[in-house]
């Protein structure tokens, strides 16, 4: 009887590994499974992010450009909050106390200056106003005289949240009468105003006066920030990412099995 001859494995070959067990497969997959669903979720978040956000400006614009209506009075203070009421085009009366007044640091189109709050007495309570802004040669008061100072007035404008805390990298400094945003509660307690509503007025663009140097209103910003398709976009790309990634790797790993179970064999005869 002719003894065959032993059967020569074959030679190692570049990259060749040795096939992964059923268990690292599957935790593998399910690992990959995780990632994939886990960036489809988020992914999908932004798409329902990017609809609330269109759904907010549509409001803010109908209510900027809408008649303006009367400014929540104290007994409403309490409800006020940015998503019913920020930037409604509010009207509001009373007397102006000009010796109240606080300057805040702003950039604007007109360059650098500030923003000029008065606190508005009217019969039910006092709010603050951001009459407009000024460059630094018309910060003193002296230079921008008002008429009559006791005068009732009457003011049309965008209803603002207060801004808390100071503006970037900068906090606010009420000992020494440095703002850097239009903190509501500190300016009022700064000057001793007693309570006052948890907003603002940014007052519409008044018509000029001849001679008269006066704060430029109807200067406000209404800009959202709307990343959230790029966002979208770039999780559901990683989520296709780790799918063909993992297909790849799960075929892969089975073709290199075959192939070792295909040089083990010996030969037949």
């Amino acid at each position: 009887m002719t003894r065959q001859p032993a059967a020569t494995p074959s030679p190692a070959l570049p990259g060749d590994a040795l096939p992964r067990p059923p268990w690292v497969r599957a935790l593998v997959a399910l690992c990959a499974l995780a990632l994939f669903l886990g960036f489809v979720a988020l992914g999908s978040w932004q798409v329902q992010r990017r609809g609330w956000k269109h759904e907010l400006v549509a409001r803010v614009e109908e209510r900027v450009h809408a008649p303006a209506v009367a400014a929540p009075g104290p007994d409403q203070w309490p409800q006020v909050n940015a998503a019913d009421d920020a930037y409604r085009h509010v009207r509001l009366s009373g007397m102006f106390l000009h010796a109240h007044e606080v300057l805040v640091q702003a950039v604007t189109v007109h360059g650098p200056g500030f923003w000029v709050l008065t606190p508005l007495r009217a019969t039910d309570g006092t709010v603050l106003v951001n009459r407009g802004f000024v460059p630094p040669a018309l910060r003193d008061p002296a230079t921008r005289p008002v008429a009559d100072p006791q005068a009732p007035v009457s003011v049309t404008g965008l209803l603002r949240l207060s801004e808390p805390g100071g503006g970037f990298l900068r906090r606010n400094d009420p000992q020494n009468g440095r703002w850097y945003s239009r903190d509501v509660q500190a300016i009022a307690a700064a000057r001793g105003l007693g309570p006052v509503a948890p907003f603002f007025v940014d007052a519409d663009a008044a018509p000029p006066q001849a001679g008269a140097a006066a704060p430029i209103g109807g200067l406000t910003v209404v800009q959202f920030t709307d990343h959230h398709l790029a966002y979208a976009l770039t999780w559901y790309a990683l989520a296709l990412m780790v799918a063909a990634g993992t297909w790849h790797a799960l075929r892969g790993g089975h073709g290199r099995a075959r192939g070792h179970s295909a040089r083990r064999a010996p030969p037949a005869g």
